[in-house]
């Protein structure tokens, strides 16, 4: 069994445990029946889990089924094309993720428009990456990473999960702010990324802290900085890429949207219960701090994300061709 699904197990039977809301809460008229969560991506990834999580939460405080429907392709576009063209009457929610955002800019023809398509309900957490670079790199700060890569133009290759995944545009974020340019080689996913950086075919990695903790803890790959903000409570003693970089900022962020025009006191309940701080700790064991927003803080999020990450995939050159 996977390290994942022994966690998500673990945060499940937790969620279930939880004690159930008033029978006047439960007596409203929302939802009267099944609620579907469409998630974009293949099951057991960290979106995948706190989709789960938050359909097993809902189910147990609203009286009736969440049930997740993984509808992975099309780089997302499949799943979030599906939950757009959903009514919008609440039975239908979309767990999205920051690669939506990406996507908005990377992909030049998409059949809808993820900004207007889609109303912010609520967003779980904002997640670091790491970047990591194996241990053969000379440099164990950022400053000496940068000073390392400039006086060897061309050397340092870069891997991601693939072309336009969180991980490649944290990456080309840093190499806008910094100066440098990497050479990147897009894997099938972390998974695959991780084995080449671990074994020193690629030099340097912007990669999930769940999908990485375990191999930085072992020593095969060496923490340069968070792309968060603040520091993270998994790797305290990591500095934010930011403190070297003013401004710079990246995380892989997860929430739940739903078709545009749903009412207006259906995504009100569903924030509600999703900022409940009893599952907002769930999701903090998954590797982020919860974030407490309004469907329009949310929104403001979403927005920003397509603006920052449009400019970085000017300056990457990258197509989803």
């Amino acid at each position: 069994m996977t390290t994942s699904r022994r966690r998500f197990l673990h945060l499940t039977a937790a969620a279930v445990a939880l004690p159930a809301l008033p029978h006047g809460a439960q007596a409203q008229a929302y939802p009267a029946r099944p609620v579907r969560i469409i998630v974009a991506v293949s099951a057991g990834g960290t979106t995948d889990i706190l989709a789960r999580l938050a359909g097993q939460w809902l189910t147990n405080r609203l009286g009736q089924p969440f049930v997740i429907e993984n509808r992975p392709g099309g780089g997302t576009n499949i799943g979030t094309e599906m939950a757009a063209r959903a009514p919008a009457d609440g039975y239908t929610l979309f767990m999205a993720n920051t690669a939506n955002t990406i996507a908005a800019s990377l992909y030049k023809n998409l059949p809808f428009n993820f900004a207007t398509d889609l109303a912010p309900v609520s967003i779980s957490a904002h997640t670091p990456l790491v970047m990591q670079v194996h241990p053969s790199v000379p440099a164990r700060t950022i400053p000496e990473f940068i000073a390392y890569a400039k006086a060897n133009p061309g050397k340092v290759n870069m891997a991601s999960g693939g072309k336009g995944a969180t991980g490649h545009v944290s990456g080309e974020l840093f190499q806008m702010m910094a100066g440098l340019k990497f050479q990147h080689v897009p894997y099938r996913g972390e998974a695959m990324a991780m084995t080449d950086l671990i074994g020193g075919q690629v030099q340097i990695g912007f990669i999930t802290i769940g999908s990485s903790i375990q191999a930085i803890r072992a020593g095969h790959l060496r923490p340069l900085g968070v792309t968060t903000r603040t520091r993270s409570h998994v790797l305290p003693e990591v500095p934010p890429i930011g403190d070297v970089l003013p401004g710079y900022e990246a995380s892989s962020w997860s929430g739940l949207l739903a078709p545009k025009n749903t009412p207006a006191d259906v995504i009100g309940l569903l924030n509600l219960a999703a900022a409940d701080p009893t599952i907002k700790a769930r999701f903090t064991e998954l590797g982020g701090p919860p974030v407490v927003a309004t469907p329009a803080d949310f929104g403001k999020i979403i927005a920003d994300d397509i603006a920052k990450w449009a400019k970085v995939i000017q300056f990457s050159g990258a197509t989803a061709d």
